[in-house]
């Protein structure tokens, strides 16, 4: 179910789901990637273990949440948005799983406020802070998006988005993704980019991190390739690790049934 509330003038939407049971064992936040919405998040819904609640919050600029105003616009103001919305539901302390962009702002989240969170979920993500050819690739976004606006960001992206497997047998997935990140806003667009282009190097967070952890990666994922992943889980102690065959960077769309497999099991065995 969708719901809004007002931080510091501005609406936040989120999308609010319980997994059933006769008590609440947990809340878990997920947090999208990008260009997307809390909507990626819809194959997962129907997965939660009894007694886990989900919040997926659209991301400042996409989706229903307004756009965020601080300039220059940083990927600390998604973070603080999220600690907004556990303020805003009572929740003193929650699992965060962050795919791609959503595991930065769970980095950011670590960072800003560490004992907010039970545990981690970092999907198709990682640590550090984008390279110079990796910038370079952020202004041919931008410049993809004052051209061709949000359809064109979507086509150029859906390539490296989404693994070969998908791409080939799976029509549904991609026409998915197309429509989702074609129809985010412009702005949320631009200020996305700049905040990952700006975002800092969360290295030296892995160490730091004491909580239940599960980093999960598509095998064929070829903006956050499985080494990636190898290194944070060895990064950081105790941390689980899910490969998922079949799969590119959006990893949960494209092979939701193992994605929620992992899930699940994470949940139900390391919060019992």
């Amino acid at each position: 179910m969708r719901h809004h509330f007002d931080h510091d003038g501005r609406a936040i939407s989120y999308l609010e789901v319980s997994g059933g049971g006769e008590r609440l064992r947990g809340t878990l936040i997920l947090l999208h990637a990008f260009p997307m919405a809390a909507a990626m998040w819809e194959p997962q819904f129907a997965a939660l273990p009894p007694g886990w609640r989900v919040l997926a919050p659209d991301l400042a600029g996409f989706g229903e949440s307004s756009t965020g105003t601080s300039d220059p616009p940083r990927i600390d103001d998604y973070a603080r948005d999220v600690l907004a919305l556990l303020d805003h539901r009572r929740v003193d302390a929650a699992v965060v799983g962050g795919l791609s962009m959503g595991g930065y702002v769970a980095f950011a989240l670590h960072r800003l406020a560490s004992t907010r969170l039970r545990g981690l979920i970092l999907a198709d993500t990682r640590p550090e802070a984008d390279s110079d050819p990796a910038r370079a690739g952020r202004q041919k976004t931008l410049d993809t998006l004052d051209r061709e606006g949000p359809a064109g960001v979507a086509d150029a992206m859906l390539p490296k988005l989404l693994g070969s497997t998908s791409r080939g047998t799976r029509p549904e997935v991609v026409s998915k993704v197309r429509e989702l990140a074609s129809a985010q806003p412009p702005e949320g667009i631009r200020r996305a980019v700049l905040s990952l282009r700006s975002r800092p190097d969360s290295t030296p967070v892995l160490g730091e991190i004491t909580v239940p952890a599960l980093i999960i990666v598509g095998e064929e994922d070829e903006i956050t390739a499985p080494e990636v992943a190898r290194h944070m889980h060895g990064q950081i102690a105790g941390a689980g690790l899910a490969l998922i065959g079949g799969a590119g960077h959006l990893s949960n769309l494209e092979q939701p049934e193992a994605f929620n497999i992992a899930l699940s099991r994470f949940l139900s065995t390391r919060f019992a």
